[in-house]
C-alpha cells in the first residue's frame, strides 16, 4: 500500500496574524507538491499520459478508435472451433515447471496492456485505461478501468495487480523471478484503481512499462480463499478476467474453453470483433499421425499443418478432393521464423569444444531432407532473426564493430573480420554429403577424437556419444538419416524416442545431449533475450535450453535492451546475431513463409489478414449456416 508521510508543523498560536496565514497556505501548498511528487516517483517533472506506449515511434491507433483495423466488427458470435494437442496434460497452471499444462491454459487471464497483430513494439491499454510515465520511463503509473471484473463478477483492482506481480516474483517459473527481481524496485498500490511500478536504477527502461503491463492478473481473494499455491500444478485454474472460462475437461484427453457472456470487455475497442467462438476445444492425440487421422475423420475442425509430408501427400481424402468439406489454404506469414533447431546442451563437457559442435552440424543434410522428405516446401533457417531485416548480413558495419571490438577477447573466432556464419550446404544426391564428412572428420581429429578399431571416435577412453532426445513420431524420418550420417563419421549417435512426459522432465532437468528446440525472437527484443541466452538464466530458465554462458553475448544483450532508436536496435541485434551464430551451438532446421492450414469449411476470416498473426482462435468467426449443411452431410463429429 502506498503511504504519504505527513510532515508535522509546530507554530505559535498566532491565529489572526496575516504572516501566519500566508505561511500556513505556503506550507499546505508545499506539502501538496511533495505528496504529488512522491506519487509520481519522487520527481515533479511533467508526465506523459497516454492510452498506450510504443518502443520508438508513434502509436498507430488513437484513443478514440472504434475497433482494430484487421477485425470484422460485425463478426457473429457463436459456434465452436477445435484443434489438436500432443500427448496429454495434467495441469491448468502454465506458470510453473511442474506438470504438463493444457494448451491455451493461459486463456483465462488478461493484463494491463495488450498488443496488436498489425504493429511492432506497441502496447495499448486493456485493463488499464491509461498510463503515465516520465520521459526516461523510470517508473510507470497505470490507471485502471473501473468496470473490469473477474469472471465471477468480482471487481479487479490495483491490489490484484500488485498481488499477481508478487506471485511471479516469489513463485512459479524461476526464469520470471530471475529477470523481474532485477528490473523492478517497487510495485505499489496508489489507490484502488492506480498502480505504480518503479524501476531499478541502472537498468534500461525502454521496454519495462510494457513488460510489467503485460503480466497476467489473478484474483487475490480467490487465491487466498482457496488456499492456492502458485508453485504447484493444479487442474483448477486461478480466477482471471478474460473472455473465456473453463468448460468441459477430460484430463489428458480433451479440454474446452467457453465464452463468458458476462465478460466485462465486449465493448472495449481492443476486443470488438474478437473472441468470436462460443467454444474452443482441444482434442489430444498420442502422435502426429493419429492426430491427422482424427482430423480426416472430423474429430476436430482446424489444423495448422506442420508436416511437409502430410501437406504434400496427405490431403487427398474425399472431404478435400470430392466434397469440398475441408479447405486447404496457404496464408502469408509475415512473422519471424521460429528459430527451430537441433540444439546442443553446452552443460556437457563433450560439447565445450566448438570444433565438435561444428563437425556434428556439418553432417545434417538439409538440402537432401528438403528435397526427399519435405517436398521442397521449406527454406533453411540461417539467422536467429530469420525472415526479417534484423538478421546479420555481410561484414560488420562500423557501428557493429564499435560494439564488438571491445569484446574481442570473449568473441568466437571470425566474428570481427568475416561474414556471419552460415549452415553448411550439402548435396541433394544422398543423405550423407561426402565433402562435409571429410571436413567434419578433420575437425574431430583436430579436437582429439580419434577413430578406434570399432569405427567409433574416442577421447580419454570415452566414445563421442550423442543422444537425440525426441518425442515426435514425425521427426523419426528426419533424425534417423542424421544419426546414420553421424555414425559414418565415427560418432556414437543414437535416436531415443520417448513419450512427452519423459521429454519434458528431461529437458527441464537439462538431462539431454541434443533436442529440437525453438528460439522465437521478436522484432523488438529485450529482456526476453536473457531468458534464452543470458548467463544468469543458464541454470534456471526453462527457455535457456543450451546453457550458454558468454560474457560477449551478455554484453550485447545489454546493448539491445539499452537501444533508444530503431537504428541502434538494428545495429545491436545484428551484432548479437553474428555472435550467436558463431558460437555454433545449434544445427538450424527450416521454416516457410506461409501458414499451411486446413479446416472444415465452417469458418471465415478477415481479408487481408494482419501480417503478424493468423488469428484463427482470435478474430476468425463461425458460419452457422454452412456448419449445419456439413453436419447434416456427416462431415464431422
Amino acid at each position: 500500500m502506498y503511504k504519504v508521510r505527513a510532515r508535522a508543523v509546530i507554530a505559535r498560536p498566532l491565529w489572526t496574524s496575516p504572516t501566519f496565514l500566508c505561511a500556513l497556505l505556503a506550507g499546505l501548498f508545499l506539502t501538496l507538491m511533495v505528496s504529488q511528487a512522491r506519487a509520481t516517483g519522487g520527481v515533479s517533472e511533467d508526465l506523459i499520459k497516454s492510452h498506450g506506449i510504443s518502443t520508438f515511434g508513434d502509436l498507430k491507433y488513437s484513443a478514440d478508435i472504434g475497433h482494430l483495423d484487421y477485425v470484422n466488427p460485425e463478426a457473429p458470435k457463436g459456434g465452436e472451433i477445435s484443434i489438436w494437442g500432443f500427448g496429454g496434460f495434467d495441469s491448468l497452471n502454465p506458470y510453473t515447471p511442474k506438470g504438463r499444462a493444457a494448451r491455451l491454459s493461459n486463456i483465462f487471464y488478461e493484463s494491463l496492456l495488450t498488443g496488436t497483430a498489425d504493429e511492432i513494439g506497441s502496447s495499448y491499454g486493456l485493463i488499464a485505461e491509461s498510463l503515465e510515465y516520465p520521459e526516461d520511463r523510470s517508473f510507470v503509473i497505470f490507471n485502471l478501468r473501473d468496470d473490469v471484473t473477474f469472471s465471477d463478477g468480482s471487481p479487479l483492482t490495483a491490489e490484484d495487480v500488485v498481488f499477481s506481480y508478487q506471485l511471479f516474483l516469489e513463485k512459479g517459473l524461476p526464469s520470471f523471478r530471475a529477470v523481474l527481481s532485477q528490473q523492478v524496485e517497487t510495485a505499489e498500490v496508489l489507490d484502488p484503481l492506480r498502480v505504480k511500478y518503479t524501476f531499478t536504477d541502472g537498468f534500461p527502461t525502454r521496454d519495462l512499462p510494457s513488460t510489467v503491463g503485460g503480466l497476467p492478473i489473478f484474483s487475490k481473494a480467490f487465491y487466498e480463499e482457496n488456499d492456492r499455491d502458485f508453485e504447484e500444478s493444479s487442474l483448477e485454474p486461478l480466477l482471471g478476467s478474460g473472455p473465456y472460462v473453463l468448460g468441459e475437461m477430460d484430463v489428458g484427453q480433451s479440454i474446452s474453453y467457453v465464452r463468458n457472456p458476462d465478460y466485462w470487455g465486449w465493448d472495449h475497442p481492443m476486443m470488438i470483433g474478437r473472441s468470436n467462438f462460443d467454444e474452443i476445444t482441444i482434442e489430444y492425440f498420442g502422435d502426429y499421425n493419429a492426430a491427422f487421422e482424427g482430423f480426416k475423420g472430423g474429430a476436430y475442425t482446424f489444423r495448422d499443418e506442420a508436416s511437409s509430408k502430410a501437406w504434400g501427400t496427405g490431403y487427398d481424402f474425399p472431404a478435400v478432393t470430392e466434397r469440398d468439406w475441408v479447405m486447404k489454404d496457404e496464408v502469408p506469414d509475415g512473422t519471424l521464423a521460429t528459430g527451430q533447431t537441433f540444439v546442443f546442451n553446452l552443460r556437457k563437457e563433450k560439447f565445450q569444444d566448438p570444433r565438435v559442435r561444428e563437425a556434428i552440424s556439418l553432417m545434417f543434410n538439409f538440402e537432401w531432407s528438403n528435397e526427399t522428405l519435405f517436398y521442397g516446401i521449406y527454406e533453411r533457417v540461417t539467422s536467429f532473426w530469420e525472415n526479417s531485416d534484423l538478421a546479420a548480413t555481410g561484414l560488420p558495419s562500423e557501428a557493429e564493430l564499435a560494439l564488438l571490438e571491445p569484446l574481442a577477447d570473449d568473441l568466437p573466432a571470425g566474428v570481427l573480420g568475416q561474414e556471419p556464419v552460415m549452415p553448411a550446404v550439402s548435396s541433394e544426391r544422398g543423405s550423407t554429403d561426402r565433402r562435409n564428412l571429410r571436413k567434419a572428420s578433420a575437425l574431430l581429429d583436430e579436437a582429439g577424437w580419434t577413430i578406434g578399431a570399432d569405427g567409433l571416435r574416442r577421447k580419454d577412453g570415452q566414445t563421442l556419444r550423442v543422444e537425440f532426445l525426441n518425442d515426435s513420431q514425425t521427426f523419426d524420418r528426419v533424425i534417423n538419416p542424421y544419426v546414420a550420417s553421424l555414425r559414418q563419421l565415427g560418432v556414437d549417435a543414437v535416436h531415443n524416442r520417448v513419450d512427452q512426459a519423459e521429454a519434458v522432465n528431461r529437458e527441464r532437468s537439462y538431462d539431454f545431449d541434443m533436442v529440437t528446440a525453438q528460439f522465437p525472437m521478436s522484432y523488438v527484443p529485450g529482456f526476453d533475450l536473457k531468458q534464452f541466452f543470458g548467463s544468469e538464466t543458464a541454470d534456471v530458465s526453462t527457455r535457456n535450453m543450451l546453457g550458454l554462458k558468454s560474457p560477449a553475448v551478455d554484453a550485447l544483450i545489454d546493448h539491445v535492451i539499452a537501444a533508444t532508436s530503431q537504428e541502434e536496435l538494428e545495429t545491436a541485434v545484428s551484432a548479437l546475431d553474428r555472435v550467436l551464430r558463431a558460437e555454433k551451438f545449434w544445427v538450424p532446421q527450416w521454416y516457410k513463409h506461409v501458414h499451411t492450414i486446413a479446416y472444415y469449411d465452417i469458418f471465415e476470416y478477415p481479408d487481408p489478414l494482419p501480417p503478424y498473426a493468423l488469428g484463427h482462435l482470435d478474430f476468425w468467426w463461425y458460419n452457422a449456416e454452412r456448419s449445419e449443411e456439413l453436419k447434416a452431410a456427416g462431415a464431422f463429429q
